[in-house]
C-alpha cells in the first residue's frame, strides 16, 4: 500500500512541474529536490527543523530556526546579530533574540514566517522561480538535495535584494 501511495505521490508531482517547467526557471534541479523534499518528509515523519538566514554586507544577519512536528509548525527561534571587526577578529553582538512556543506563534514580527518546507517549495515553484523580466533567478539544493537558496535579483540591485529564501539547514528530529 505504501508503494502504490509513493506512486501516486511522484506521479502527481512529475505532472504539477510539468505543466510548470515553461514557466519557472532551473525545473530540473527543482524537480530533483522536491523529490528529494517528499523523500526527507517521509523518513523524518514530517517531523523537522530548518534555518532560515539573512546576511547583509552591512554587518547584519539572522537566523529563524522553524520547528515542524507531524506536519505542523510547533516553534520558532530567532536570533538577530551584528558582527563587527575590533581589529584583530570578527566579534559578533546579539541585538535582539527570541523564542515561540507553539501557543505563541506569530507574536513577533521579525523575519522568517512559521510555516513548513511544503509552503516554501510551493512559493518557490508560484513564485520565485517564475520566469520574468529584468531579474537573475537563483536556485540551489545544498541541504541533502533540498533547498537551500531560491529567488530572484532585479537586475541592477546592488545590495540586499534577494526575493526568496536562503535556508541553512535541514534536520530530521
Amino acid at each position: 500500500m505504501k508503494t502504490v501511495q509513493s506512486l501516486v505521490v511522484l506521479l502527481f508531482t512529475l505532472v504539477v512541474i510539468s505543466c510548470k517547467k515553461d514557466t519557472i526557471s532551473h525545473s530540473n534541479d527543482f524537480s530533483n529536490s522536491y523529490l528529494a523534499w517528499k523523500a526527507f518528509k517521509d523518513s523524518s515523519h514530517n517531523s523537522y527543523r530548518y534555518s532560515v538566514i539573512t546576511s547583509s554586507w552591512t554587518g547584519f544577519g539572522s537566523e529563524t530556526i522553524i520547528t515542524v512536528r507531524n506536519g505542523k509548525v510547533v516553534g520558532r527561534s530567532f536570533v538577530y546579530k551584528k558582527s563587527e571587526h575590533n581589529g584583530t577578529a570578527w566579534v559578533s553582538t546579539v541585538l535582539e533574540e527570541w523564542t515561540e512556543t507553539e501557543a505563541q506563534l506569530g507574536t513577533h514580527d521579525l523575519m522568517a514566517a512559521p510555516v513548513t518546507l511544503d509552503v516554501i517549495y510551493d512559493k518557490a515553484m508560484n513564485d520565485w522561480l517564475q520566469k520574468r523580466d529584468k531579474v537573475s533567478i537563483y536556485f540551489e539544493a545544498n541541504n541533502n538535495g533540498m533547498i537551500s537558496l531560491c529567488g530572484y535579483v532585479p537586475d541592477g540591485c546592488q545590495d540586499d535584494c534577494l526575493r526568496g529564501i536562503h535556508i541553512g539547514f535541514i534536520e530530521g528530529i
